[in-house]
């Protein structure tokens, strides 16, 4: 379905910022074990319980989401993307942003690749004062 792992990953912001479930959930694995977890939320498993959580947040509308930092680890079978996004939602108080670390994980299949898990997290305040190193100086 998607021939490169940065080609699932654009497929899963553009239906973000199109609000359009349908399309998000076509970037998604097949397995029962994806795996989703949203800012401060508990981990959710599975392609119903993702959906469900993706459905309440986009009847809110679209998400206009800005990269901030990426770094993007891959191999044959499997990428890791980690970057800070800049969210900004529609809320009853107008216009919000927040910062996230988010992971993307995807694995490649006989399909193509697809989404595994997605973590996001408050990012701190101050997201200029990160630095994502482009190669990690220790690996654990």
């Amino acid at each position: 379905m998607f021939p490169t792992a940065q080609e699932a990953e654009q497929a899963f912001y553009d239906a973000l910022g199109k609000a359009d479930i349908d399309a998000l959930m076509r970037v998604w694995g097949d397995d029962e074990d994806i795996v989703c977890i949203h800012p401060g939320d508990v981990r959710l498993v599975g392609h119903h319980q993702i959906r469900q959580s993706w459905d309440e947040i986009l009847q809110q509308g679209a998400l206009v989401i800005h990269l901030v930092r990426k770094v993007t680890l891959q191999t044959v079978m499997s990428a890791t993307h980690c970057s800070i996004e800049c969210v900004t939602v529609q809320t009853q108080k107008g216009l919000q942003q927040a910062y996230c670390d988010v992971t993307n994980i995807f694995h490649k299949g006989p399909s193509g690749w697809r989404l595994v898990v997605h973590h996001a997290s408050p990012a701190d305040p101050q997201v200029g004062q990160h630095d994502i190193q482009e190669s990690p100086g220790l690996l654990h």
